[in-house]
């Protein structure tokens, strides 16, 4: 535990949670977490971000750094952005289901995946039996978090068993309960009218779970050992039930005390009490009533404030009250069982000794449990992930270019195809095929030089053929996904997938090493590439151009190439010109995918069509990219998929796709290609390094040892998953930086490895 003399390493966190004034439990243990730490340590910043779950949000207090609408996607991103630029060192989630919106409240996931700071969660709800989305959220905690607090020594037996948490990252905190004196009940008595009373208290919101009418049931026999005797069940009814059937269960209640005959001994108080108010009602209480209906309830905020003021306590048992209660801190009685309620209620009542007692037990272990204790053991377990976080360390050793390999390739392939997506390194063939990827692939055969002819081949039939067979002659399109079966998913794919196939049509024209592959490429252009003026998204028409741009040099009168470039050079300097801002040198307001293939188509076009203004436009947009792709530290940044869609922005640094790093090398080898200028050699080897771990982490994303390449690089690691995308990717780039390489020396230059 903390010294008082020793403040805490860590000196800035990010508090995730409900917070007053909204009206819940998890708003008020919030509340009180982010109160005590400030009075913990006063040199602290805690910065709250509170969730809201109505439009209008709430009236909070200075504490509240910022809000969160709790079924906004981009809010939760938002935020996961400004706790990054905030200076925080740890984010600390309150976590409950129900608080957080998707499904069983995974868009917190999405926030804590978007983070690069360690995270620590308390649980105020652990199931034993979670259904699908509950188990796939706690999982995705359970993942990120570095330290999980649970109120209960159940909730750690149950991560354990359950869910197969690691035991030592779990930590046992109980909930804190404020500091107040014991008192005698009978010295706050007058303030609520309750002189004279032998009064057993119930807080919390009003609903059926609560158990209040066993107690009701019981009081007729409390009565009769006790005349003096006085229910008072305080709270607010929860407001679901009241959306959904108004007072109907408090009158319910009351119906029930009247039928009884027991009305003039059951008060009911209505309305959402304040802390320091509520306390004074469990001082001014005699004994104090938990009959809870679920026995899985891990935590109950009010339990523990009876604790801490040291009241005698009968319960049933639930989780939670069958720790806090055990070794004579107070009763339990079964669920539900009115004969047993009475019989202790009225013991307890009678006996004062007895009482006083249990009360004094009950005090006793409060005081372990105060706010105090909570902030203390919070934040050693705080001071503990922030100094166990990995820090980077830089080798000496120098990283060369990797040479070209299809290991990976083959890996993912069959005689179909190439698989889309894998689970870590092993294809998922429940999501099939795509002409995307498969067209990459065909491009990947004509790019490496050193490659096995009866293996260059075998695996160019199989991309080829699938290409072909996507050819939809009733649509005139490429159709794009295919199932594992072999079943199309459409009868046409997307502008990209239309766009990206013509390319590589071209591409395989122009470079493959068999004269039979360059026909049938040549073949299949001159029957499909006219669906290029059909297409509208400038990207699919930069792939048309790239596609048309290799014909033309392959085939220098191809005049449906030429139209193809002539039309969308056009167009493109259209959107240039349309864009264009003093800043902002740029085809669109936004910034998306693949970004460098604007320029470089532009450039191929340039050189092909003999063009200086379609190189100049090329030329400076690609550095204009280029800046917008560097870190501060001079590394290259991949635009990240943040970015997408936020007009006239700066770029958001993740999440890092091997698409965008592959796309700046081919870009900045034609311009080396077109002007001869070093700069675009030194730009593709610094856009290459980030493969290799010259990147925002200092993690490699290629494995080396086997031509893969991790799926992404987010704020927290890397996406370990190897799709096809990402290792044709690093495969293209290697063949693109090869080839610089012949042609100008090293481009690795002086770039260091990481660990």
């Amino acid at each position: 535990m903390t010294s008082s003399l020793v403040p805490p390493r860590t000196n800035h966190i990010a508090l995730i949670g409900n917070f007053l004034p909204r009206q819940c439990g998890i708003a008020t243990y919030t509340t009180d977490t982010y109160q005590a730490l400030i009075d913990r340590f006063p040199g602290m910043t805690v910065d709250v971000y509170a969730m809201n779950d109505r439009a209008q949000g709430y009236d909070y207090p200075p504490a509240v750094t910022g809000t969160i609408q709790q079924n906004d996607r981009m809010a939760y991103l938002a935020t996961a952005r400004d706790i990054e630029a905030s200076g925080a060192q740890a984010v600390w989630v309150q976590h409950e289901y129900g608080i957080y919106g998707g499904p069983a409240g995974d868009l917190i996931l999405a926030l804590l995946d978007r983070v690069s700071l360690p995270v620590i969660v308390t649980l105020h709800t652990i199931l034993d039996k979670p259904d699908d989305d509950q188990r796939r959220v706690m999982d995705g905690l359970l993942k990120r978090a570095a330290k999980v607090v649970v109120m209960a020594e159940i909730g750690r037996e149950i991560l354990v068993r359950v869910y197969g948490a690691n035991p030592k990252a779990i930590m046992m905190i109980p909930h804190g309960v404020p500091d107040r004196a014991l008192v005698d009940p009978d010295s706050m008595k007058a303030r609520f009218g309750w002189e004279g009373h032998k009064t057993l208290l119930t807080f919390g919101l009003l609903a059926p779970n609560k158990g209040i009418e066993s107690v009701i049931s019981a009081m007729p026999a409390i009565v009769a050992a006790n005349p003096d005797a006085l229910y008072v069940v305080l709270g607010a009814t929860h407001p679901n039930l009241v959306a959904h059937e108004g007072e109907a269960y408090r009158d319910r209640l009351k119906a029930l005390a009247a039928n009884l005959g027991v009305a003039d001994h059951v008060r009911f108080i209505d309305g959402f009490i304040e802390n320091e108010e509520l306390l004074d009602y469990l001082q001014a209480a005699d004994l104090y009533v938990t009959p809870y209906t679920n026995p899985q309830q891990i935590t109950s905020g009010t339990l523990s404030y009876a604790v801490g003021v040291g009241k005698a306590i009968v319960s049933t048992p639930y989780i939670h009250a069958t720790e806090i209660l055990a070794d004579g801190h107070g009763v339990l009685v079964d669920f539900g069982d009115v004969d047993a309620f009475a019989r202790e209620i009225s013991r307890l009542l009678c006996d004062d000794g007895d009482r006083s007692d249990v009360s004094v037990r009950a005090y006793a272990r409060g005081r372990t449990m105060i706010w105090p204790r909570l902030a203390e053991a919070s934040m050693a377990a705080i001071d503990g992930i922030v100094a166990a976080r990995p820090r980077r360390i830089k080798s000496a050793a120098p990283l060369p270019a990797l040479a070209p390999s299809i290991a990976a390739v083959e890996r993912m392939s069959d005689a179909t195809g190439m698989f889309q997506h894998a689970i870590l390194s092993v294809p998922d063939r429940r999501h099939g095929y795509c002409i995307d990827d498969n067209v990459r692939a065909l491009m990947l055969m004509t790019a490496i030089d050193d490659l096995d002819d009866e293996v260059r081949d075998k695996w160019m039939t199989v991309y080829a053929a699938f290409v072909q067979y996507a050819w939809n002659p009733d649509t005139r399109r490429f159709r794009n996904f295919m199932n594992f079966d072999r079943t199309w998913c459409e009868d046409q794919g997307s502008e990209d997938s239309n766009g990206r196939t013509i390319w590589a049509l071209g591409v395989t024209a122009k470079r493959a090493a068999h004269a039979k592959h360059r026909d049938w490429a040549v073949r299949l252009f001159d029957e499909t590439a006219g669906i290029a003026f059909d297409l509208i998204s400038p990207r699919a028409q930069a792939f048309a151009m790239l596609g048309a741009a290799a014909m033309l040099s392959a085939h220098p009168g191809h005049q449906l190439a030429r139209n193809i470039l002539e039309r969308f050079s056009t167009d493109l300097l259209a959107l240039l010109d349309d864009a264009r801002r003093p800043e902002w040198e740029w085809f669109e307001i936004v910034l998306a995918y693949d970004n460098a293939r604007l320029p470089e188509a532009l450039i191929r076009a340039g050189m092909a069509l003999g063009r200086g203004d379609l190189l100049k436009a090329g030329l400076s947009t690609l550095d204009w990219i280029v800046g917008h792709q560097t870190s501060p530290e001079g590394r290259f940044r991949a635009v990240g998929t943040e970015s997408f869609g936020r007009a006239y922005e700066a770029p958001l640094a993740f999440d890092q796709q091997p698409l965008e790093a592959q796309a700046t090398i081919d870009a900045c080898a034609a311009a080396f290609k077109a002007t001869g200028d070093t700069k675009w050699r030194d730009e593709a080897a610094r856009a290459y390094r980030w493969y290799l771990g010259q990147n925002d982490l200092d993690l490699p994303l290629a494995t080396a040892q086997d031509g893969g390449c991790f799926d992404g690089l987010m704020p927290h690691g890397l996406n370990r998953n190897q799709g096809a995308e990402s290792i044709l990717a690093l495969q293209l780039a290697s063949c693109a930086i090869s080839a610089l390489g012949k042609a100008a020396g090293t481009v690795a230059g002086e770039a260091r490895a990481v660990a």
